[in-house]
């Protein structure tokens, strides 16, 4: 039997043409907050994206597609592993419900899935990546991404100030939202989940004396990362057994977050390989 969407593409359906559709209305709420929360509901946008999520096990709610803005010849298959409802739309249509410059035909609406501390795999040796408080979209998203290429067991987002479902983390991310796990947890429990795994935590500051290549990466360790403009706070510069920083030799004091994340994870990757 083919699914609901192998049967709205191989048959055909309606076409979504009018930007009033109650459904096209309900994916431009999804791009707030507020409405997120209350549904449960977030948004996935965009071919390479989608094949993350559902290759990581996460079905569609809803699917909408637009053959004429697909770039290859695999959205099919996508659509009809997704699950869920499936609507063809208009360019134009598209066009309203997408939150990219150049949409590719695709967009989902899934279930939220929260994880916690309990929840969490460790490796024999864990290696965890701390946010707190990130406040841009687009770091946080970029900070997934480099922790699914350093393979860290997890991100655990403290404190948050951006919602780890916003639209532009998963752009953002290139769907790696969906290849690491992510948990988001009051600071008070993060700091007695990682003094009862005996994880070192690892505090990155410009304050720091010890350059982050000088530091012992080898052990059980939570590299701690902070705020854009204001770094980590006094309550996690307290509990860090480590601090280490990323020397600077121009003008700027300080690396992008997002940038600096990157070197620090890398690094714990140079030492445990050598």
């Amino acid at each position: 039997m083919p699914s609901q969407f192998q049967a709205a593409l191989l048959q055909g359906g309606p076409v979504i043409e009018s930007l009033q559709n109650p459904k096209v209305k309900e994916v431009v709420k999804l791009r707030d907050r507020r409405h997120r929360d209350e549904t449960g509901l977030f948004l996935i946008e965009g071919y390479r994206e989608l094949k993350r999520a559902v290759d990581a096990g996460r079905q569609m709610q809803q699917l909408f597609y637009c053959p004429k803005l697909f770039l290859g010849d695999n959205e099919r298959a996508l659509i009809a592993a997704a699950g869920g409802d499936a609507f063809e739309c208009t360019p134009e249509v598209f066009a309203k419900i997408s939150y990219r410059d150049r949409p590719d035909g695709l967009l989902g609406v899934a279930p939220q899935r929260h994880l916690h501390l309990v929840d969490l795999k460790l490796k024999k040796t864990p290696f965890l990546l701390v946010a707190e408080s990130i406040e841009k979209p687009g770091n946080l998203g970029t900070i997934l991404r480099s922790a699914d290429a350093a393979g860290v067991d997890a991100v655990i987002v403290c404190d948050r100030t951006t919602d780890i479902h916003n639209p532009n983390v998963v752009r953002s991310s290139v769907g790696t939202l969906f290849t690491v796990p992510v948990v988001e947890a009051a600071a008070e429990e993060v700091m007695a989940f990682l003094k009862k795994q005996g994880i070192a935590m690892v505090a990155a500051t410009p304050h720091a004396q010890l350059e982050f290549t000088q530091a012992d990466l080898k052990v059980p360790l939570a590299i701690l990362v902070g705020t854009e403009q204001y770094g980590l706070s006094e309550l996690w510069m307290k509990q860090a057994e480590i601090a280490v920083q990323i020397p600077m030799f121009g003008t700027a004091d300080s690396l992008n977050v997002a940038s600096a994340t990157t070197l620090l994870l890398y690094e714990v990757i140079r030492q445990r390989r050598a």
